[in-house]
Protein backbone atom coordinates (compact mmCIF):
# COMPACT_ATOMS: atom_id res chain seq x y z
CA UNK A 1 0.00 0.00 0.00
CA UNK A 2 2.77 2.44 0.82
CA UNK A 3 3.94 2.56 -2.79
CA UNK A 4 0.55 4.17 -3.59
CA UNK A 5 0.93 6.78 -0.85
CA UNK A 6 1.18 9.95 -2.94
CA UNK A 7 -1.87 9.13 -5.07
CA UNK A 8 -4.00 7.95 -2.16
CA UNK A 9 -3.26 11.13 -0.23
CA UNK A 10 -4.41 13.19 -3.24
CA UNK A 11 -7.64 11.19 -3.36
CA UNK A 12 -8.13 11.76 0.37
CA UNK A 13 -7.62 15.51 -0.03
CA UNK A 14 -10.28 15.53 -2.76
CA UNK A 15 -12.64 13.39 -0.63
CA UNK A 16 -12.61 10.71 -3.33
CA UNK A 17 -13.93 7.25 -2.57
CA UNK A 18 -12.01 4.35 -4.10
CA UNK A 19 -11.79 0.59 -4.07
CA UNK A 20 -8.62 -0.93 -2.66
CA UNK A 21 -7.69 -4.41 -3.88
CA UNK A 22 -5.05 -6.20 -1.80
CA UNK A 23 -3.35 -9.56 -2.29
CA UNK A 24 -3.96 -11.40 0.98
CA UNK A 25 -2.47 -14.81 0.12
CA UNK A 26 -0.45 -16.48 -2.64
CA UNK A 27 0.37 -20.05 -3.60
CA UNK A 28 2.63 -21.50 -6.26
CA UNK A 29 4.48 -19.13 -8.55
CA UNK A 30 2.16 -16.14 -8.15
CA UNK A 31 4.00 -12.96 -9.19
CA UNK A 32 3.35 -10.72 -6.13
CA UNK A 33 3.53 -11.16 -2.37
CA UNK A 34 0.72 -10.53 0.15
CA UNK A 35 0.22 -6.79 0.57
CA UNK A 36 0.51 -5.91 -3.13
CA UNK A 37 -2.21 -3.36 -3.80
CA UNK A 38 -4.21 -1.76 -6.61
CA UNK A 39 -6.67 1.12 -6.23
CA UNK A 40 -9.50 2.27 -8.52
CA UNK A 41 -11.30 5.58 -7.92
CA UNK A 42 -14.85 6.60 -8.78
CA UNK A 43 -13.75 7.90 -12.19
CA UNK A 44 -12.11 4.61 -13.11
CA UNK A 45 -8.51 5.75 -12.58
CA UNK A 46 -6.18 2.88 -11.64
CA UNK A 47 -3.07 2.98 -9.49
CA UNK A 48 -0.82 0.06 -8.56
CA UNK A 49 -0.64 -3.55 -9.70
CA UNK A 50 -1.39 -6.98 -8.29
CA UNK A 51 0.19 -9.35 -10.80
CA UNK A 52 2.10 -7.41 -13.42
CA UNK A 53 -0.91 -7.51 -15.76
CA UNK A 54 -2.19 -11.09 -15.42
CA UNK A 55 -5.45 -10.46 -13.55
CA UNK A 56 -5.69 -6.67 -13.48
CA UNK A 57 -8.66 -6.60 -15.88
CA UNK A 58 -10.75 -8.94 -13.73
CA UNK A 59 -9.78 -7.14 -10.52
CA UNK A 60 -10.59 -3.78 -12.10
CA UNK A 61 -14.14 -4.93 -12.79
CA UNK A 62 -14.37 -6.29 -9.26
CA UNK A 63 -13.27 -2.91 -7.89
CA UNK A 64 -16.00 -1.16 -9.90
CA UNK A 65 -18.60 -3.55 -8.48
CA UNK A 66 -17.41 -2.96 -4.91
CA UNK A 67 -17.46 0.81 -5.42
CA UNK A 68 -21.08 0.56 -6.53
CA UNK A 69 -22.28 -1.86 -3.85
CA UNK A 70 -20.06 -0.94 -0.93
CA UNK A 71 -19.80 -4.65 -0.07
CA UNK A 72 -16.28 -6.13 0.28
CA UNK A 73 -15.34 -9.13 -1.86
CA UNK A 74 -12.75 -11.87 -1.39
CA UNK A 75 -11.83 -13.66 -4.63
CA UNK A 76 -9.25 -16.24 -5.74
CA UNK A 77 -7.59 -16.12 -9.17
CA UNK A 78 -5.68 -18.98 -10.79
CA UNK A 79 -5.90 -22.72 -10.28
CA UNK A 80 -3.12 -24.72 -11.89
CA UNK A 81 -0.51 -24.66 -14.63
CA UNK A 82 -2.87 -26.62 -16.88
CA UNK A 83 -5.58 -23.97 -17.03
CA UNK A 84 -3.72 -20.82 -15.96
CA UNK A 85 -4.24 -19.13 -19.34
CA UNK A 86 -7.98 -19.63 -19.04
CA UNK A 87 -8.18 -17.61 -15.83
CA UNK A 88 -5.52 -15.08 -16.81
CA UNK A 89 -2.78 -15.96 -14.31
CA UNK A 90 -0.16 -17.18 -16.77
CA UNK A 91 2.43 -18.03 -14.12
CA UNK A 92 0.30 -20.91 -12.84
CA UNK A 93 0.13 -19.74 -9.23
CA UNK A 94 -2.84 -18.49 -7.25
CA UNK A 95 -3.68 -15.08 -5.84
CA UNK A 96 -6.35 -14.41 -3.25
CA UNK A 97 -7.53 -10.80 -3.46
CA UNK A 98 -9.61 -8.77 -1.02
CA UNK A 99 -11.40 -5.70 -2.38
CA UNK A 100 -13.01 -3.08 -0.13
CA UNK A 101 -14.44 0.39 -0.56
CA UNK A 102 -12.44 3.17 1.10
CA UNK A 103 -14.37 6.31 2.05
CA UNK A 104 -13.78 9.30 4.32
CA UNK A 105 -14.30 7.34 7.55
CA UNK A 106 -11.49 4.97 6.53
CA UNK A 107 -8.96 7.68 5.65
CA UNK A 108 -7.36 7.87 9.16
CA UNK A 109 -6.49 4.16 9.03
CA UNK A 110 -5.01 4.40 5.54
CA UNK A 111 -3.11 7.57 6.45
CA UNK A 112 -1.60 5.76 9.43
CA UNK A 113 -0.51 2.94 7.13
CA UNK A 114 1.11 5.41 4.74
CA UNK A 115 3.37 6.83 7.45
CA UNK A 116 7.01 5.89 7.88
CA UNK A 117 6.92 4.05 11.20
CA UNK A 118 6.07 0.45 12.07
CA UNK A 119 2.34 -0.23 11.79
CA UNK A 120 0.02 -3.18 11.20
CA UNK A 121 -3.23 -2.84 9.27
CA UNK A 122 -5.97 -5.27 10.30
CA UNK A 123 -8.81 -6.02 7.88
CA UNK A 124 -11.83 -8.12 8.75
CA UNK A 125 -12.25 -10.28 5.64
CA UNK A 126 -16.03 -10.46 6.03
CA UNK A 127 -17.13 -6.97 7.00
CA UNK A 128 -14.19 -4.96 5.61
CA UNK A 129 -13.67 -3.18 8.95
CA UNK A 130 -10.14 -1.77 9.29
CA UNK A 131 -7.84 -0.70 12.09
CA UNK A 132 -4.24 0.46 12.26
CA UNK A 133 -2.06 -0.71 15.13
CA UNK A 134 1.18 1.08 15.93
CA UNK A 135 3.23 2.64 18.73
CA UNK A 136 0.56 5.31 19.20
CA UNK A 137 -2.23 2.82 19.81
CA UNK A 138 -5.15 1.63 17.70
CA UNK A 139 -6.83 3.82 15.09
CA UNK A 140 -10.07 2.85 13.38
CA UNK A 141 -12.61 0.12 14.00
CA UNK A 142 -12.90 -1.72 17.29
CA UNK A 143 -11.57 -5.28 17.21
CA UNK A 144 -11.63 -8.05 19.78
CA UNK A 145 -8.52 -8.00 21.97
CA UNK A 146 -7.58 -11.47 20.66
CA UNK A 147 -7.28 -9.99 17.17
CA UNK A 148 -5.22 -7.05 18.43
CA UNK A 149 -2.86 -9.38 20.30
CA UNK A 150 -2.31 -11.43 17.17
CA UNK A 151 -1.75 -8.31 15.07
CA UNK A 152 0.72 -6.90 17.61
CA UNK A 153 2.72 -10.14 17.60
CA UNK A 154 2.76 -10.18 13.78
CA UNK A 155 3.89 -6.55 13.65
CA UNK A 156 6.66 -7.34 16.10
CA UNK A 157 7.80 -10.16 13.80
CA UNK A 158 7.30 -8.12 10.62
CA UNK A 159 4.86 -10.78 9.37
CA UNK A 160 1.79 -10.45 7.13
CA UNK A 161 -0.94 -12.94 6.30
CA UNK A 162 -4.45 -14.24 6.83
CA UNK A 163 -5.25 -15.50 10.33
CA UNK A 164 -8.35 -17.09 11.83
CA UNK A 165 -8.62 -15.80 15.39
CA UNK A 166 -10.88 -17.16 18.11
CA UNK A 167 -12.70 -14.18 19.62
CA UNK A 168 -15.14 -13.89 22.51
CA UNK A 169 -18.20 -14.93 20.50
CA UNK A 170 -16.90 -16.39 17.21
CA UNK A 171 -13.88 -16.91 15.00
CA UNK A 172 -12.89 -14.04 12.73
CA UNK A 173 -10.82 -14.21 9.54
CA UNK A 174 -8.52 -11.21 9.32
CA UNK A 175 -5.69 -10.09 7.10
CA UNK A 176 -2.83 -8.46 8.97
CA UNK A 177 -0.40 -6.43 6.88
CA UNK A 178 2.76 -5.41 8.74
CA UNK A 179 4.89 -2.49 7.68
CA UNK A 180 8.03 -3.37 9.63
CA UNK A 181 11.16 -5.42 8.99
CA UNK A 182 11.73 -8.67 10.84
CA UNK A 183 13.41 -8.20 14.25
CA UNK A 184 17.11 -8.97 14.47
CA UNK A 185 18.92 -11.69 16.39
CA UNK A 186 22.67 -11.03 16.54
CA UNK A 187 24.71 -14.03 17.66
CA UNK A 188 28.32 -13.38 18.59
CA UNK A 189 30.55 -16.39 18.13
CA UNK A 190 30.24 -19.39 15.78
CA UNK A 191 29.87 -22.65 17.72
CA UNK A 192 27.65 -25.73 17.68
CA UNK A 193 25.29 -23.79 19.95
CA UNK A 194 25.20 -21.01 17.35
CA UNK A 195 24.12 -23.42 14.62
CA UNK A 196 21.21 -24.62 16.77
CA UNK A 197 20.24 -21.11 17.85
CA UNK A 198 20.17 -19.94 14.22
CA UNK A 199 17.60 -22.62 13.55
CA UNK A 200 15.40 -21.62 16.50
CA UNK A 201 15.82 -17.90 15.83
CA UNK A 202 14.70 -18.48 12.26
CA UNK A 203 11.65 -20.36 13.54
CA UNK A 204 10.72 -17.39 15.76
CA UNK A 205 10.88 -15.01 12.80
CA UNK A 206 14.17 -13.27 13.54
CA UNK A 207 16.61 -12.11 10.88
CA UNK A 208 19.68 -13.89 12.21
CA UNK A 209 23.18 -12.45 11.92
CA UNK A 210 26.23 -14.37 13.15
CA UNK A 211 29.30 -12.28 13.92
CA UNK A 212 32.60 -14.16 14.22
CA UNK A 213 36.12 -12.73 14.16
CA UNK A 214 37.95 -15.99 13.45
CA UNK A 215 38.13 -16.62 9.68
CA UNK A 216 38.15 -20.41 10.01
CA UNK A 217 34.84 -20.36 11.91
CA UNK A 218 33.06 -17.55 10.03
CA UNK A 219 31.80 -19.94 7.36
CA UNK A 220 28.19 -19.70 6.24
CA UNK A 221 28.22 -23.40 5.34
CA UNK A 222 28.50 -24.22 9.06
CA UNK A 223 25.40 -22.13 9.82
CA UNK A 224 23.16 -22.40 6.77
CA UNK A 225 20.09 -21.06 8.58
CA UNK A 226 21.76 -17.75 9.42
CA UNK A 227 20.63 -14.91 7.18
CA UNK A 228 24.15 -13.51 7.15
CA UNK A 229 27.58 -14.29 8.60
CA UNK A 230 29.84 -11.33 9.32
CA UNK A 231 33.61 -11.82 9.69
CA UNK A 232 34.49 -9.10 12.18
CA UNK A 233 35.23 -8.51 15.84
CA UNK A 234 31.75 -8.46 17.42
CA UNK A 235 32.23 -5.25 19.43
CA UNK A 236 33.32 -3.39 16.31
CA UNK A 237 30.35 -4.73 14.40
CA UNK A 238 27.89 -3.61 17.11
CA UNK A 239 29.19 -0.04 16.99
CA UNK A 240 27.64 0.37 13.54
CA UNK A 241 24.90 -2.31 13.48
CA UNK A 242 21.28 -1.33 12.91
CA UNK A 243 19.41 -2.31 16.07
CA UNK A 244 16.10 -1.35 17.64
CA UNK A 245 13.97 -2.13 20.68
CA UNK A 246 13.15 -5.61 19.28
CA UNK A 247 16.77 -6.69 18.70
CA UNK A 248 18.21 -9.54 20.76
CA UNK A 249 21.95 -10.13 21.19
CA UNK A 250 23.33 -13.52 22.24
CA UNK A 251 27.03 -13.77 23.11
CA UNK A 252 28.09 -17.42 22.82
CA UNK A 253 31.88 -17.02 22.66
CA UNK A 254 32.48 -17.51 26.44
CA UNK A 255 36.00 -16.10 25.99
CA UNK A 256 36.87 -12.88 27.88
CA UNK A 257 38.80 -11.33 25.00
CA UNK A 258 35.58 -11.44 22.95
CA UNK A 259 32.96 -11.26 25.71
CA UNK A 260 34.05 -8.14 27.59
CA UNK A 261 34.35 -5.76 24.59
CA UNK A 262 31.11 -6.93 22.95
CA UNK A 263 29.06 -6.92 26.16
CA UNK A 264 30.37 -3.46 27.00
CA UNK A 265 28.89 -2.29 23.70
CA UNK A 266 25.72 -4.41 23.80
CA UNK A 267 24.59 -3.45 27.32
CA UNK A 268 24.58 0.22 26.33
CA UNK A 269 22.40 -0.29 23.26
CA UNK A 270 18.59 0.20 23.27
CA UNK A 271 17.85 -3.46 22.55
CA UNK A 272 15.34 -5.95 23.98
CA UNK A 273 17.69 -8.61 25.32
CA UNK A 274 21.38 -9.29 25.92
CA UNK A 275 22.50 -12.75 27.03
CA UNK A 276 25.89 -14.39 27.44
CA UNK A 277 26.90 -18.04 27.69
CA UNK A 278 29.17 -19.38 30.40
CA UNK A 279 29.36 -21.16 33.74
CA UNK A 280 28.33 -19.47 36.98
CA UNK A 281 31.99 -18.99 37.88
CA UNK A 282 32.69 -17.49 34.45
CA UNK A 283 29.66 -15.23 34.87
CA UNK A 284 30.90 -13.92 38.24
CA UNK A 285 34.33 -13.17 36.81
CA UNK A 286 32.78 -11.62 33.69
CA UNK A 287 30.63 -9.25 35.76
CA UNK A 288 33.69 -8.10 37.72
CA UNK A 289 35.52 -7.40 34.45
CA UNK A 290 32.51 -5.54 33.04
CA UNK A 291 32.25 -3.40 36.16
CA UNK A 292 35.96 -2.63 35.84
CA UNK A 293 35.30 -1.63 32.22
CA UNK A 294 32.89 1.03 33.49
CA UNK A 295 29.45 -0.55 33.28
CA UNK A 296 26.94 0.63 35.86
CA UNK A 297 24.73 -1.48 38.11
CA UNK A 298 21.71 -0.63 35.94
CA UNK A 299 23.53 -1.75 32.79
CA UNK A 300 24.67 -5.00 34.41
CA UNK A 301 21.11 -5.77 35.48
CA UNK A 302 20.23 -6.02 31.79
CA UNK A 303 22.63 -8.93 31.30
CA UNK A 304 21.05 -12.39 31.18
CA UNK A 305 23.93 -14.61 32.18
CA UNK A 306 24.28 -17.53 32.33
CA UNK A 307 22.07 -17.36 29.25
CA UNK A 308 18.75 -19.23 29.01
CA UNK A 309 16.18 -20.79 31.30
CA UNK A 310 16.97 -23.71 33.60
CA UNK A 311 15.37 -26.50 31.54
CA UNK A 312 17.99 -29.13 32.29
CA UNK A 313 18.95 -29.43 28.62
CA UNK A 314 22.26 -30.95 27.55
CA UNK A 315 22.52 -30.74 23.77
CA UNK A 316 23.09 -27.61 21.66
CA UNK A 317 19.52 -27.91 20.42
CA UNK A 318 18.11 -28.09 23.95
CA UNK A 319 20.29 -25.15 24.96
CA UNK A 320 18.98 -23.16 21.99
CA UNK A 321 15.41 -23.86 23.12
CA UNK A 322 16.24 -22.62 26.64
CA UNK A 323 17.76 -19.42 25.23
CA UNK A 324 14.78 -18.82 22.96
CA UNK A 325 12.35 -19.47 25.83
CA UNK A 326 14.10 -16.87 27.95
CA UNK A 327 13.98 -14.36 25.09
CA UNK A 328 10.24 -14.90 24.68
CA UNK A 329 9.65 -14.59 28.43
CA UNK A 330 11.67 -11.37 28.67
CA UNK A 331 10.09 -9.77 25.62
CA UNK A 332 6.52 -10.79 26.42
CA UNK A 333 6.63 -10.36 30.19
CA UNK A 334 6.19 -14.06 30.93
CA UNK A 335 6.95 -15.60 34.31
CA UNK A 336 8.90 -18.54 32.78
CA UNK A 337 6.97 -20.83 35.13
CA UNK A 338 4.90 -23.85 34.14
CA UNK A 339 1.35 -22.80 33.23
CA UNK A 340 0.03 -25.49 35.55
CA UNK A 341 1.48 -23.58 38.53
CA UNK A 342 0.09 -20.16 37.58
CA UNK A 343 -3.41 -18.67 37.62
CA UNK A 344 -3.14 -15.50 35.57
CA UNK A 345 -4.60 -15.40 32.01
CA UNK A 346 -2.57 -17.41 29.50
CA UNK A 347 -2.81 -14.51 27.05
CA UNK A 348 -2.59 -11.13 28.81
CA UNK A 349 -5.00 -8.41 27.76
CA UNK A 350 -3.89 -6.20 24.89
CA UNK A 351 -3.12 -2.67 26.16
CA UNK A 352 -5.55 -0.25 24.46
CA UNK A 353 -4.38 3.38 24.51
CA UNK A 354 -6.18 6.70 24.21
CA UNK A 355 -5.48 6.66 20.47
CA UNK A 356 -7.99 3.83 20.08
CA UNK A 357 -11.29 4.54 18.40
Amino acid sequence: MRELGAELRRWHAANTAYALATVVSVTGSAPRLPGAAMAVDESGNVRGSLSGGCVEGAVYELCREVLASGEPVRRRFGFSDADAFAVGLTCGGELEVFVQRIAAEDYPVVETALGSGPVAIVRDLESGRMAALGPGGVVGAAFDTAVLRRAAAMLDAGASGVRVVGCAEEERSVFVESFAPAPRMIICGATDFTTALCRVGNLLGYRVTVCEARPAFADHARMPEADEVVRQWPHRYLRHAEVDARTVICVLTHDPKFDIPVLTEALRLPVAYVGAMGSRRADSERRLRLRAAGLTDAELLRLHSPIGLELGGQTPEETAVSIAAEIVAVRRGGSARSLSTTTRPIHPEFPVTEASA
